[in-house]
This record gives structure tokens, C-alpha cells and sequence, in this order.
């Protein structure tokens, strides 16, 4: 069967998400399972657009051994510098630089004739090449291009060095039928284009983004691109999970084959919802919490009779398993520790500890631990290990009354290593525990979006708080925070998203001081 590369950019589109704002440690631990998920290709972020970013797609790239790591630049040198600073620590270093081709981006946005953007596209290909050995070439909103001029300047950046051709529609316009005869269409009147690979990259403005991608797929794509749930700009990308076990199930259909690890989709799914804040829809394909769900008494029966008649996939396919009790109060070190290592987590001794400390508190607790609730433990402890807390959280305790003014105190260590108090009032007691962080923490804070949620089911489930917030004006970032109540998850998310920004701001300064 035909071997389809799949290309993730789950730490690149998928992060310009709005409210999106990963760290360095999150990004790793994202990219680390992406590894494990099987993907042929992941590009690990923008290096021009920021230090942080940069830096990041530099520890990716020296980090991740099995996936090929990429990342973004315009058709600009100095992009295409700051990426091979980035990523020339790779094992197979690879670019992917872009141009857009529609009339209405070159005119309006470009500001340049045809003839100077194929020029542009040439020069910049022509100057990857001299780094990387393997250079991607976009036409950004090449659906809403000229097939004609698509087809010359497709064939002119093959002419450059090229090794993989991307034809996204941007804005996600197109039908299924349309985009796959786009690629028909380049097959068709591309003299040269059997030296490379095609590749789709579709947006789901219109929800035809996975269609889209498996028509490109039958009229010839060599590879697709997408992101973990189908996060992206606006409404997402193709959801690689979906686009994976598509392929899958409709062998019949589509005879192609991939590399990804179809049982690593829900852990991979999770870690990205919870790394990003991004809730997965319930009725979502795949890995919506209902997607093997049977409300109608019929489809209870026949399931019950034979899987199959209701389901085409199962969820052991997707590596989706029961909340059975899997560990509990009396579960020793060891037993916790060989449990971790099944589940994929490589902490060191330390931290491991840490996560072990952690589950007899929660096990004291909480009648029955699940699979989930041990996720959510390692993941914070893993990422604890690679991140610096500067606010700490020591205690809280609210007063709260139908007749009474909500009051919180809080306890916090500060970065001097004292602990303080204060405690303020609130119309809630959310909003009384904010407002008592707001006088600790040393800033300004606007507060733009709340949430909560549980892990896991049952009264005793863990619940799970998720702030979007700015800090002394800048950018929006997130926050979250994890505890059985949900008032103590909440000042935790608060703090989460303060130590955040102090941190983002220590960077930034670093990197300045050192140029």
C-alpha cells in the first residue's frame, strides 16, 4: 500500500490557537508523545517569531530522535537563519517556508506581481538548501490561487530544490471535490513533480477540513498535515486522530498506510486538551467522550449483541480504556513506579516520589484512583520537574454563606521564600480568592475566561480549574490547576498563569542581556 507521511503542527497552527500560550516544558512533553503517536513529521514552531520560540524548537530538535522536526519561515533570510539556528541540532534537519499565491495576498498583503513572488519563492528555497537538506515549500492560500500560475510556481520551486510541495487551503474554502482537483490538476501539469511529495494542509472554517484532506489523498498526496483535536487559527485544522484512523478503517477505500501508533490517539488527545486548556467537544469524532456512547435503547441492544452493528471503530483501537481501579491506598512504591513506566512516564527518582507522595494524599481521599487520576499526577509531575514555581500556593481558606459576604485567605510563598497572608472579598468565592492572589502577587491582573471541569467521574473526581488572564498588560496566557476541591484548583490555575508570564518575562530578558 502507499505510505502517507503524516506532518503535525499541533506546536505550531495548533498553538496560534486564541488563549494558547505553551512553555518550553510543555511543548517538550507535547512533542515527546507526538514521537510516541508516530509522526512522520512534526514542526515544532516559528523560530523567528520570538527567543522563546526559538528556543524551543532548539530543544525539540535536539530532543526528538524518531520524528522528523520542523519548523516555520517567510520566504525571508533572516527567518530562515533563526530556523536553522534552531534546528540544525536535529537529526535530519528540515524547513518548511512559505509564500502565499492567491491574487488577493499578493496584491494586498505582499504588495508584489506574480513574477516577484516566484522569485521571492525561488530565492528563499535556493538559500534553505544551502543549510537543510530537506526543504518544504508552501503556496499559503493556494486553493483560491490561479491553477495556472499554481502549476509555474510549483514547478519552478521544484526547479529550486524543493523536496516536499504543500498546497493548503488556507482559509478552508474548499469542498472535497475542489481540493482534490487541485491536486489532480498539479499531477496533471507539473512536468516535474513526480520528484516530489505533495502535501494538503487544511483548515475547517466550513468543517470540511479531514474531507478535504482525504480527498487530497486519493488524488495523489504523499503526505497531510494537521493537528492533535483539530486545534488551529479560527475554527482548527484537520484533526490528525480523525484523519489516522479514517485511514484505518477505510483501507477498502483509500489503500494507503501510516506509521502513527493508532493506541497512543487518547493519551495523545488528553495531553494536549489539558497542556492547552482546549476542551474536546463531547460529540467529537474520535475521542469525544461520547464517541462510544449508546443513549438509544436499540443501539444499547444491539450493541450488546454484537459490537459491530453500531460500531465501526472500538475504543481499545484508540487506546481508550475503563476507569477501573488500578491502584489504591495500600499500592506500595513499587507497584506505583511499574505502573508509571507502563503508562509511558520516564520520571527520575525525585520526581517519582513526588508523584507517589501525591497519590497516598489523593488515595486517603478519594474512595477510587483511576487511570486519569494517575495521568493527571505524573503529567504535573513531570512538567513540575522542568518548570520553577516563583508564587507557591501554602493554603486557602474561604467563608461562604447565602447571607453572607464571600471572604478567602490566602497563604502564598512569594519569590523571597516568606510565606504571606491576605485575604479579601469577593461577589463569589472565586472571585474572593482571585482578589486576595491579586494583592500577593506583584502586577496587575485582567482576567479574561474561567472554567472548570472534572477528571474523571463520580463526586470525588479531581477537578480541573483553566484561567486566561494578562499580567501587567501582556500577552494572554493560561493557567491550570488541579486538586479534589475546586476552589484549591482554581488559585493554583490563578498562580499557574502568573508564574507563567514572570517566567516568559525572565526569558526574554535573558536572551536580551545575552546579545
Amino acid at each position: 500500500m502507499r505510505k502517507i507521511d503524516i506532518f503535525d503542527t499541533t506546536l505550531r497552527d495548533g498553538e496560534q490557537s486564541a488563549g494558547i500560550n505553551l512553555n518550553t516544558a510543555e511543548k517538550l512533553e507535547i512533542a515527546k508523545q507526538l514521537e510516541r503517536f508516530g509522526v512522520d513529521v512534526m514542526e515544532a514552531g516559528f523560530p523567528a517569531a520570538s527567543p522563546g520560540d526559538l528556543d524551543a524548537v532548539r530543544q525539540i530538535a535536539s530532543t526528538i530522535k524518531h520524528s522528523s522536526v520542523t519548523g516555520l519561515a517567510r520566504s525571508v533570510k533572516s527567518d530562515i537563519d533563526a530556523a536553522w539556528e534552531a534546528l540544525k541540532v536535529a537529526e535530519c534537519p528540515r524547513l518548511h517556508v512559505f509564500i502565499a499565491t492567491s491574487p488577493i495576498h499578493m496584491t494586498y498583503k505582499l504588495k508584489q506581481t506574480p513574477e516577484q513572488v516566484v522569485e521571492t519563492a525561488v530565492e528563499s528555497i535556493k538559500y534553505a538548501k544551502q543549510f537543510f537538506p530537506i526543504v518544504q515549500w508552501s503556496a499559503e492560500d493556494a486553493f483560491r490561487s490561479d491553477p495556472a500560475f499554481l502549476a509555474h510556481i510549483v514547478e519552478q520551486a521544484i526547479k529550486a530544490g524543493a523536496s516536499v510541495i504543500n498546497l493548503p487551503d488556507t482559509v478552508g474554502y474548499a469542498t472535497p471535490h475542489e481540493y482534490g482537483a487541485m491536486f489532480k490538476y498539479m499531477k496533471e501539469n507539473v512536468p516535474n513533480v513526480e520528484q516530489v511529495k505533495l502535501s494538503s494542509h487544511c483548515h475547517n472554517d466550513l468543517g470540511m477540513a479531514v474531507a478535504n484532506t482525504l480527498a487530497a489523498i486519493e488524488n495523489g498526496a504523499d503526505q497531510v498535515e494537521g493537528t492533535i483535536n483539530g486545534i488551529g487559527e479560527r475554527a482548527g485544522n484537520a484533526a490528525l486522530e480523525e484523519v489516522g484512523v479514517a485511514l484505518y478503517t477505510r483501507k477498502d477505500a483509500y489503500n494507503v498506510e501510516t506509521n502513527l501508533t493508532l493506541n497512543e490517539i487518547k493519551r495523545t488527545s488528553q495531553l494536549v486538551s489539558q497542556l492547552t486548556g482546549m476542551v474536546i467537544q463531547a460529540n467529537k469524532a474520535v475521542v469525544g467522550k461520547n464517541a462510544f456512547a449508546h443513549e438509544s435503547g436499540i443501539h444499547q441492544d444491539g450493541v450488546l449483541k454484537e459490537p459491530t452493528t453500531y460500531e465501526i471503530i472500538t475504543p481499545e483501537l484508540i487506546g481508550e480504556t475503563s476507569n477501573n481501579l488500578v491502584l489504591g491506598k495500600h499500592s506500595g512504591r513499587h507497584a506505583f513506579h511499574e505502573r508509571a513506566k507502563e503508562m509511558g512516564f520516564l520520571l527520575d527518582k525525585e520526581a517519582l516520589n513526588e508523584a507517589f507522595k501525591e497519590f497516598k494524599q489523593l488515595a486517603d481521599r478519594k474512595k477510587e484512583i483511576t487511570k486519569e487520576d494517575l495521568w493527571t499526577i505524573l503529567t504535573h509531575q513531570q512538567l513540575k520537574a522542568e518548570e520553577t514555581a516563583i508564587y507557591e500556593l501554602e493554603s486557602i481558606q474561604v467563608q461562604y454563606g447565602t447571607e453572607h459576604i464571600p471572604t478567602a485567605t490566602v497563604q502564598v510563598k512569594i519569590p523571597e521564600g516568606t510565606v504571606v497572608e491576605d485575604a479579601c472579598t469577593g461577589a463569589g468565592s472565586v472571585e474572593a480568592i482571585f482578589n486576595a492572589l491579586e494583592r500577593i502577587v506583584d502586577g496587575k491582573v485582567n482576567l479574561l475566561d474561567y472554567r472548570v471541569s472534572s477528571i474523571g467521574k463520580g463526586r470525588d473526581a479531581l477537578g480541573e480549574a483553566v484561567v486566561n488572564l494578562t499580567f501587567n498588560h501582556t500577552e494572554e496566557l493560561t493557567g491550570r490547576g488541579t486538586a479534589q476541591d475546586v476552589l484549591e484548583a482554581s488559585a493554583k490555575a490563578y498562580l499557574n498563569a502568573i508564574n507563567r508570564s514572570l517566567l516568559q518575562k525572565q526569558m526574554e530578558e535573558l536572551v536580551k542581556s545575552s546579545v
